[in-house]
């Protein structure tokens, strides 16, 4: 399934993939397997892949130069930049136009191409005016090393700045059932403007796929975060069991419920769950199958309206970094 990324974008997977976790995120790496997941999805027709020059210091972007070798023009690269790192995790945000020249150079490198499909402002910096921004994304546009300009978690007045500058063609921002904050106000705004949806995330890191029990199935990361902490943890549970039995009704696995959701809210939204396994890449794919009915839309909405999900997704350290 392809679906039209903006008003005025490409064609892309409907399903893409997420490659964050490849390089450590969740658990331990497994390029070769990783690897071979990549080049799953591109034969399969899923060209949208989903990398940062920051994942694990550009080793992200090394393992998906591997995996495309000769296969080029069969993958959509999105790529965001922006957000520093420091060895306690994730450092400070650079929208300077210094920064984003720099950076997009070494991302080149790394990917072993000449120009980037989809360029995305990883976090909006407080400190530089996004026009400034735009303006620099802008003129890797016009040489030809970039064909389309994202944002990420940015606010709805960002979104617009950013616009008048030069036409924004997605928005990448966590949505899901677990995650609809973008519901009232950027959702809305971007849809005004012709701004497609890159909705990562949409398994909640995993926790709609039913596989985690206990707060000790988690060891990695995702510990740290509130959402999958003491109590919230198994009050979050008890959704994710009613949304485990509607998805056996459906005759399909709770992560493809989940992913059919976030399909379903429209037609300018893609998704990119993220995985390493071809069985997991295969399993997701297969969520396009999963015909979700009025019906089935309103029993979910009343299993997990917006806002029922106990914890904020990030600890509150992070949580400044949204919305800007």
């Amino acid at each position: 399934m392809k679906r039209k990324l903006g008003k005025n974008g490409p064609m892309v997977s409907a399903v893409g993939l997420g490659c964050m976790g490849m390089s450590g995120a969740y658990g331990q790496s497994d390029d070769a397997g990783s690897v071979a997941t990549i080049q799953r999805a591109l034969e399969l027709g899923h060209n949208f892949l989903d990398t940062a020059d920051y994942y694990l210091a550009g080793h992200n972007e090394q393992l998906i130069a591997q995996a495309i070798k000769g296969k080029r023009e069969s993958a959509f690269l999105s790529v965001k930049t922006g957000q520093l790192v420091s060895p306690s995790g994730p450092g400070p945000v650079s929208g300077h136009p210094d920064y984003i020249r720099n950076a997009v150079m070494h991302s080149l490198q790394r990917l072993k191409t000449d120009y980037i499909d989809l360029y995305t402002l990883a976090r909006i910096d407080p400190n530089i005016p996004v026009e400034e921004t735009i303006g620099a994304l802008s003129e890797l546009v016009a040489k030809g090393i970039v064909r389309y300009i994202g944002l990420s978690e940015a606010s709805s007045a960002s979104i617009k700045k950013a616009a008048a500058v030069h036409p924004i063609t997605a928005l990448q921002i966590e949505y899901s059932l677990w995650t609809r904050d973008i519901e009232a106000e950027v959702l809305p705004a971007i849809r005004e403007l012709g701004i497609g949806l890159v909705a990562y995330a949409p398994l909640s890191r995993g926790f709609l796929s039913g596989e985690f029990k206990t707060p000790d199935d988690l060891k990695d990361n995702r510990m740290h975060m509130p959402r999958y902490q003491g109590e919230n943890f198994y009050k979050n549970l008890q959704l994710v069991e009613k949304i485990s039995t509607l998805s056996t009704e459906k005759n399909c696995t709770p992560s493809q419920l989940a992913i059919a959701w976030v399909l379903a809210q429209g037609e300018d939204i893609i998704t990119i769950p993220g995985t390493k396994r071809i069985k997991y890449l295969e399993e997701n794919i297969a969520s396009e199958n999963v015909q979700l009915t009025k019906e089935d839309l309103e029993t979910i909405e009343a299993i997990m309206p917006a806002g029922i999900v106990s914890g904020s997704r990030y600890p509150e350290r992070f949580m400044n970094t949204l919305n800007r």
